[in-house]
């Protein structure tokens, strides 16, 4: 594995001392995380490293022992077993890690996102406000699907998002947010929803070397109205078509909490023979993309990928493998930002696309206040991949 820091000169005095607090649920990420971390300063060529002012900036690993130890109530604290003071602090959950239990009089408990984020505010409280800035990445940003009002309804990611102002957290990161206009709820603190294109395209090029990257070979669909700008910008990276499926909606009735879809429609040009590429936030359910796969074959299209940066999977795998002997599909694409099943891992089709090198470029950019805006918007760097890879370098 490549480790390099990429051509970044990250010159500028680091904020404070780096230290990253995996919680437990996001533990094996934030461990790929340090990982990378140790050895680019490690391979550092600072000259100034040794200096007073990037003191503890070379350390063997940068990981913070932190635990949420809960009693036979149920109840928790937040415990960090060491010094935190004065240091540039980066908290990582993953709030969709249902695999997380506790004991509740002695019953098992799954942990749910409310559980994951109590115990985030526990350990920001456990800091006490010695931390010289406390950053949280929050790959899936909790509560992101309550964003807006329809009738009287709490707005509970707004809401979340001013606790965590409130606590002390001066930047929250997070990942393709199911509608970034929930920031608005803290315009004065640092809010970024960052992208998964470069590293999905990686992914998908690496495990699929006979993809043909032209409009007469391949076009990107979105499932619905809500993903159109993720269609968009995938497909004028790649330079190919893009079309888009209309969900028609039954908003008389009400089932399992959202109004059933009664159809889809597809409006783009012709898929016969082409691979497809189907993009959206999250895979939940998996019903609409597979209905929206079903749809794209009965228009003849070839190779169906299916691609989303959270890989929810909430009803189990049973559809997508019935799906995947059909036919209906070629391969699942989805991320690391969160719990991934061992049932998961090991289906033929899937193919994970690895975050940690990406969260790593961040922390270590924001560490030393640099700008991350190029991080932020990857296309010059997904143009250099393609240039790479179209001249048979990659």
């Amino acid at each position: 594995m490549n480790i390099q820091r990429s051509e970044r000169v990250l010159e500028t005095i680091p904020v404070g001392s780096l230290g990253i607090i995996p919680l437990p649920s996001c533990k094996e990420l934030g461990q790929k995380v340090n990982d990378y971390l140790v050895q680019w300063r490690k391979e550092s060529a600072l000259e100034h490293k040794n200096t007073i002012a990037f003191q503890g900036y070379e350390q063997d690993s940068y990981l913070v022992d932190a635990a949420v130890p809960r009693f036979g109530s149920g109840e928790a604290k937040g415990i960090v077993q060491e010094s935190v003071r004065g240091r540039d602090l980066y908290l990582m959950v993953d709030v969709c890690n249902y695999s997380m239990t506790y004991k509740l009089r002695g019953q098992i408990n799954h942990m749910s996102p409310d559980d994951h984020y109590q115990d985030l505010k526990r350990i920001i409280a456990a800091c006490g406000g010695k931390a010289k800035r406390l950053t949280v990445i929050m790959p899936f940003l909790y509560e992101s699907r309550q964003h807006k009002r329809s009738a009287r309804e709490s707005l509970d990611c707004a809401l979340a998002l001013q606790e965590l102002a409130n606590m002390g957290v001066d930047n929250i990161i997070t990942f393709d947010a199911h509608d970034p206009r929930v920031q608005n709820a803290i315009p004065l603190h640092g809010f970024e929803t960052v992208q998964t294109a470069y590293q999905f395209i990686k992914a998908l090029l690496g495990n699929v070397p006979d993809i043909q990257l032209d409009s007469d070979h391949l076009m990107v669909v979105s499932p619905d109205e809500g993903a159109t700008n993720r269609a968009v910008y995938i497909a004028n990276v790649l330079g190919i078509d893009m079309g888009m499926f209309y969900k028609r909606r039954d908003y008389t009735r009400v089932i399992n909490g959202r109004n059933p879809i009664v159809a889809h429609d597809f409006l783009g040009s012709n898929v016969e023979g082409k691979d497809v590429i189907v993009i959206d936030d999250m895979i939940s359910s998996g019903e609409s993309m597979l209905d929206v796969a079903r749809k794209l074959k009965e228009l003849k299209a070839r190779r169906i990928f299916l691609y989303s940066t959270f890989g929810l999977f909430t009803n189990g795998m049973d559809k997508f493998d019935a799906a995947y002997e059909e036919g209906v599909f070629y391969r699942i694409l989805t991320t690391n930002l969160i719990y991934q099943t061992p049932e998961l891992l090991s289906r033929p089709y899937y193919i994970s696309c690895d975050m940690s090198k990406y969260i790593a470029l961040l922390i270590d950019t924001l560490n030393h206040d640099a700008s991350i805006s190029d991080l932020l918007d990857p296309y010059e760097r997904i143009a250099a991949f393609l240039e790479k890879y179209r001249n048979g370098q990659i």
